[in-house]
């Protein structure tokens, strides 16, 4: 018997997550690399490389020696982990949340979305019967495979310059049509803002509109907030969709603790917002795990309601930000064409097109790792619009930052 008839169609169609790709093919040249000086420099991964808060991890070691801090938890969060972000959510964005039916645990925002998407979709064989759900393009690399794998369709929804990056989802819904699918076949939306890969965000009245849509479709709206604590202009500060007026009634959005707090091996989170589709969320997430470690929903309960916590994200911007001016310097003197008005504000993405002596995005991105050791993404893993393009993301330490520039100055890397 050939084990892998086990796995169904979709599954079987798929391949390994891009940034597992990476980090195999990196690890296979890193002896080759380092012995001629390029030992590699990773601008892959959207993980934060510096500590968690000092206080974070005291807090850990405190509340591992509690008594039955390490029996099972709740699916749905301890509820002293669930007041900790009904406040958070209170206190930042002004939301008001029930810790009881407005907000559940996640195992990260990824376990979220993956298991949301499973949880809705009518899985079916048939192109032309396949739900839809429509996902951002360019856009974090896993929707379009979450989506597949349960069965769905997922059409993309082009984020262009041309369309400042928020189009019309009237329009998108034309364009739908148009390639022959039935708009009733669309179950949910999801939105990214601010944006991974482009780093990019959206405007209140944009977002009023996406809800607005899909009040009148009768569409799930899926917010994946993952980025929103990280920019560095307090007047463009990033918003919770929930904020909005009628977003309640179609919306549910998804945080994690990872990017904030540098703890992306920790795996938290939460999805708040529709009680109804968080009820039957909670039914469907109860059984397939029993939540997460009681001593980390403690310590992230500590941090998320602390000032240490907010002094940590503040300080935490504003090393990216300058991050992000030693890069941009950088790649304007090899040539980039970068403008002010079109730096993000937040994240810790830069999106670039491929030097113009390159056709392909994975090309260029083969070369700079061979020959240099840096590790960057081609724009084609984040969907078809990512052509052309490749992301960066400044997270390693200001001193190898120049490093990049300085090696792609000597192994000549213009653009």
């Amino acid at each position: 018997m050939i084990m892998e008839k086990l796995f169904n169609e979709e599954v079987m169609t798929l391949d390994t997550y891009i940034m597992v790709k990476l980090k195999e093919k990196t690890a296979q040249l890193s002896e080759t690399l380092t012995k001629k000086n390029r030992s590699p420099i990773s601008l892959s991964m959207g993980a934060p490389t510096a500590n968690p808060p000092e206080v974070l991890i005291d807090k850990l070691k405190e509340y591992l020696t509690e008594d039955n801090i390490h029996q099972y938890s709740v699916t749905r969060g301890e509820p002293y982990y669930r007041q900790a972000v009904a406040q958070r959510m209170e206190e930042r964005f002004g939301v008001k949340l029930d810790p009881n039916s407005e907000i559940y645990s996640l195992l990260g925002s990824k376990d979220g979305l993956a298991n949301l998407i499973r949880f809705i979709i009518n899985p079916h064989h048939n192109e032309t019967e396949k739900e839809i759900i429509l996902i951002p393009d360019p856009g974090y690399a896993s929707y379009s495979q979450m989506v597949k794998c349960s069965g769905g369709l997922a059409y993309p929804i082009a984020l262009t310059k041309e369309n400042n990056y928020q189009p019309a989802m009237e329009n998108v819904f034309e364009k739908l049509k148009s390639d022959g699918y039935d708009e009733n076949k669309v179950k949910a939306i999801i939105i990214n803002y601010p944006n991974n890969p482009l780093g990019v965000s959206a405007s209140r009245e944009y977002i009023q509109s996406v809800v607005d849509f899909c009040r009148k479709k009768d569409i799930l709206l899926i917010s994946d907030a993952a980025y929103c604590d990280i920019y560095f202009n307090e007047e463009e500060k990033p918003f919770s969709v929930l904020e909005l007026p009628g977003a309640k009634e179609v919306t549910v959005e998804l945080f994690t603790l990872s990017k904030p707090y540098a703890i992306t091996g920790w795996r938290l989170g939460w999805i708040c917002g529709n009680k109804d589709v968080l009820s039957r969320f909670g039914k469907a997430k109860s059984t397939i795990d029993n939540g997460i470690f009681r001593a980390l929903q403690k310590a992230c309960a500590y941090i998320m309601t602390s000032p240490e916590g907010d002094d940590y994200i503040r300080l935490a911007n504003l090393s990216y930000k300058k991050k992000q001016s030693i890069f941009v310097k950088g790649m304007r003197e090899l040539g980039w064409e970068i403008e002010d008005k079109d730096l993000p504000h937040t994240t810790f993405y830069m999106w670039l097109p491929i030097p113009r002596k390159y056709d392909s995005s994975f090309k260029f991105c083969e070369d700079l790792l061979e020959k240099s050791g840096i590790v960057v993404v081609p724009g084609d893993a984040f969907g078809e619009y990512g052509k052309g393009y490749f992301r960066v993301s400044f997270v390693c330490s200001d001193e190898k930052l120049q490093e990049v520039i300085d090696r792609m100055k000597a192994d000549g890397f213009k653009y």
